[in-house]
This record gives C-alpha cells, structure tokens and sequence, in this order.
C-alpha cells in the first residue's frame, strides 16, 4: 500500500513538472556552440577547395584509367571498363550534387542580402562548371528540379542535356548572367574565400569567358555556335596567360595536400604509366614524360608503360618494371594545381574551332601558344624545335591538324578530372586503345553510370533516364557526342 501512494505521489509530481520541461524544450536542446549557418566567405571556400581536391583525385584514380594515362595493375574492375562497380574511385555523382547545393545556398545569400551580393556572379559560373561536368559525365541529369528538398521536391525530374547546355537557366544562360553580375555589382564588399584568384573579379569574368568558349566548342556538332564564338574571340576577354588560370596550388602538407601524395605506397604503386601514354610521349620526344612518370626502378632511364585492363589474376606484374607516377604527384606535389580552366586548354579549344572555321584566327598560332602554355603549366621546359619536330609541326609530314590540337589537348589534361576521356568521346583523339580484358565487351565506355543510389532514391525519375539509356548503359553516348 505505500509502494502505491508512493507511485501515486511520484506521477503526480512529475505531472506537474512536465510543461516546465516543454517550455524551454528548444532552447535546452540546441547546442549553443553548434553553427546554424555559414559565411559567405567560408562557404565559397569551402566549395572551390573540396571541389578541386576531390576532383583532382577523381582525376588521379579514375579519369586518367578512362583516358589512358595510367592504368591500375590491380583492384582494377574500373580501369575494366566495369563502371558500376568504382573502387578507389569512379563515382563522382555525390560530391558534384553536394558543390552544386553549397554553391546555391552561396547564391541564395547573395541574393538575399545585398551585403553579400559579390558573391552572386562567382557563384553563377561555379554552377555553370560543376552542371557542365556532371551531364558531360552522366548525359542527362536531375537539374531544373534538383536541389530543392527544402520546398518539397525529393524525387527530381532528369533534364535532357541539351536543355542543360542551352536552356534558360541553363549553363551558357549562367555564365552571361554571371559576368553580367560582376560588371553591375558595385559594392565595397571583397571576395573572400576565393582560393583561385583572391578575389580579383576581372579574373573570373575571364573565367566565365573561358568556359563559354568550352561549352561552346563542346556543343559545336548540334549546334551552330559561329557567332556566338566570334563575339568572344573579337571581344578577347579570356584566359589568355597562365597567371590568369583558374587553379589553386597543392601543399605538402595537410589539410590542403593533394591526397595521393599522403597514400599508402601500395595504393600509389597500383596506378602506372599506361601503354597509351607511353606510345604518345616517345613517339613525339616529349620531354613532359619526364614530369608526368618516373623510369623504370628496373631500367634506370627507360620510361614503359603497360596496357590498360590486364586481368592482374593472369599476369604476373613487376611494378619495378614499369614506370610509375612522377614525382609531381607524390613527393613534390606541391607543384600540382587543382585544375579548373587554363590558357592552354583555351588555347587548343580556339585552334579547333579556328581548324573547323568556327572562328577567325590562326589554328597554328593557337596550336603552338597552346602547347609552349602546357609546357610552362607543367614547369617542364620546352626544347628547342619541339614546335618543328616531324610529328608536331602543324598540319605537316601528313599530319592531321585536328588529331595534333586534341593530342596535344590530351597531353596536356593529365589529372585534369575526366576531361582526356570526354575530348575523346567528342573527338576520337587521340586514338586511345581497345584494353587488355574488358568487362564491357571491348568497347570504349561513353558515358559514366548513374549510381544505383538514385534507382532506390529516385526509382521513378530513374526509370524514365535508365530506359533513355539502354537500362543505364555506358555505351549510349550523350547528346552532344558526334561520333
């Protein structure tokens, strides 16, 4: 009996003290040293850093086995050509959609506040980038509708590519509407946060131009871009010079090293000089090879490379006789950018375009200031009659002057995201390889998967871009693909 009056005083103590502890509920369970929102300046830092690094790995452990620059002599279903199934990397889809969400939170604030409008043109043209990227990967894409869990919408529609490339809202409507942000902003606020030209905003409408050029050229098969490209080229308002590269610079160090410098030396050592690479470098007596790979351990000055997609349970593989990565990569990589658009990459984009008659310029004007640009980006000296050597003397000794622009494009996109293996889906150059044991019947892949995420995620708007594409094939090109 005192055990029940005893239950029963307890409850109704606690009765009574239950609105006390709803009153204040939000206030006791909010951490007051959490943060409920970010700076401007720390956001835009933050998106261009974790981009580029993340980016710069993909590029290492995945884009370059794509374009055959390295190949990975194990733990290789990726360099396989069995995309659905990424390993050290190969799955770039999530941190392209987490960029591309910080970037519009950037762009709502500077929307927002005219304290922070600054930011609102960077921020256009970093959604031009990263969009551009992503559909060049994946084809079509959740765009339009994306990135707007907030209001409800979880399960987003896929945008054609071509509505993403030239749509209103799209990527070259964000690039004008960037630059035209920065040339109307007149405000005292300073650019902070901007690791790629420390807030100069002349440079990124250079940026901006850059890029445009890019699209451009990229669309070029579907659509007619003559005017459009000449306006940029009569305007001259474009990366023209390294100082003027949208890049940032590796440190040794953490936390802004580049992450293969830092990782085991059995993960580095299963990523060597692909046989594609070889044949390019020592067919041209490019001394680039010397920057990009190191000798053999075995021969000592002897540079070789082995074809991409052995099936490592069939060959016995010495590392010691093949030519890893160089050094600029590992022990020196303070000397490796984190790539966004360079002078040479516009200048071979030009070439092309003046080749094909998109523009009015000289093509081996262009062609040989691209190539003197990636010797100078790569701080690898140009010798002395490279530029009149039998196989890069442009348009002589029988050579194709757009296979010269892409191959030496390529060459010079080493670690430069997926951006060797697109130019080739676009182009055919160089002419890359059939590999050495395909899981993909042989054929060169054309577009990345989507991941299976989004078919238990996303299963109706999946379907729909899944049956658009041979049940997610990798051998269904994307739209702006020609060839």
């Amino acid at each position: 009996m005192k055990r029940k009056l005893y239950s029963i005083f307890l409850l109704t103590v606690l009765a009574g003290l239950l609105p006390g502890c709803t009153d204040n509920f939000k206030e006791i369970n909010t951490n007051p040293n959490a943060p409920v929102d970010v700076q401007p300046s720390l956001l835009f830092r933050k998106i261009l850093f974790d981009y580029g690094e993340q980016m710069s790995y993909e590029a290492f452990v995945a884009g370059n086995l794509l374009g055959q620059y390295f190949t990975a002599i194990d733990f290789n279903l990726f360099d396989r050509h069995s995309l659905s199934e990424p390993q050290y990397g190969g799955n770039p889809w999530p941190f392209m959609y987490s960029n591309l969400r910080d970037n519009e939170i950037l762009l709502q604030k500077a929307r927002a506040n005219t304290a922070f409008g600054v930011y609102e043109g960077p921020a256009l043209i970093m959604k031009a980038y990263i969009a551009a990227m992503l559909t060049d990967l994946y084809g079509d894409v959740p765009y339009s509708e994306a990135l707007q869990g907030k209001t409800g919408v979880i399960t987003p529609a896929y945008d054609r590519q071509e509505s993403i490339y030239t749509a209103a809202g799209g990527i070259l409507d964000n690039l004008d509407k960037g630059i035209a942000a920065i040339n109307t902003y007149k405000g005292a606020t300073v650019l902070n946060g901007d690791i790629l030209y420390g807030g100069n905003l002349s440079k990124w409408i250079l940026f901006a131009n850059s890029l445009k050029i890019k699209s451009l050229v990229r669309i070029s098969g579907k659509v007619d871009v003559k005017v459009a490209l000449q306006k940029i080229v009569t305007e001259g308002n474009f990366i023209k010079a390294n100082t003027d590269n949208a890049v940032y610079r590796f440190s040794l160090t953490q936390p802004n090293n580049f992450r293969m410098s830092a990782a085991r030396i059995g993960d580095y050592n299963l990523f060597i000089m692909a046989k594609t690479s070889e044949e390019l470098l020592t067919g041209l007596g490019d001394p680039r090879i010397q920057t990009y790979f190191r000798s053999t351990s075995a021969k000592p000055g002897t540079y070789k490379g082995l074809l991409n997609g052995p099936d490592a349970s069939k060959l016995s593989i010495s590392v010691a006789d093949y030519s890893l990565s160089g050094a600029i990569f590992r022990e020196a990589s303070d000397r490796l950018y984190a790539n966004f658009m360079t002078a040479s990459e516009t200048s071979f984009l030009l070439a092309e375009a003046a080749e094909r008659g998109l523009v009015s310029a000289s093509a081996k004007a262009l062609y040989e200031q691209g190539i003197t640009q990636s010797f100078d980006y790569w701080q690898t000296t140009l010798p002395m009659g490279y530029l009149t050597s039998s196989k890069v003397a442009y348009g002589q000794n029988g050579q194709n002057p757009l296979e010269q622009i892409l191959t030496q494009k390529w060459l010079g996109n080493i670690n430069n995201g997926y951006e060797g293996w697109t130019e080739y889906r676009r182009t055919g150059f160089p002419r890359l390889k059939t590999i050495s044991a395909s899981l993909n019947n042989g054929l060169i892949p054309v577009r990345m998967p989507y991941p299976g995420t989004e078919s238990a995620l996303n299963a109706v708007q999946y379907k729909k871009a899944a049956d658009k594409t041979q049940n997610n094939s990798i051998n269904v090109s994307v739209w702006w693909a020609t060839r």
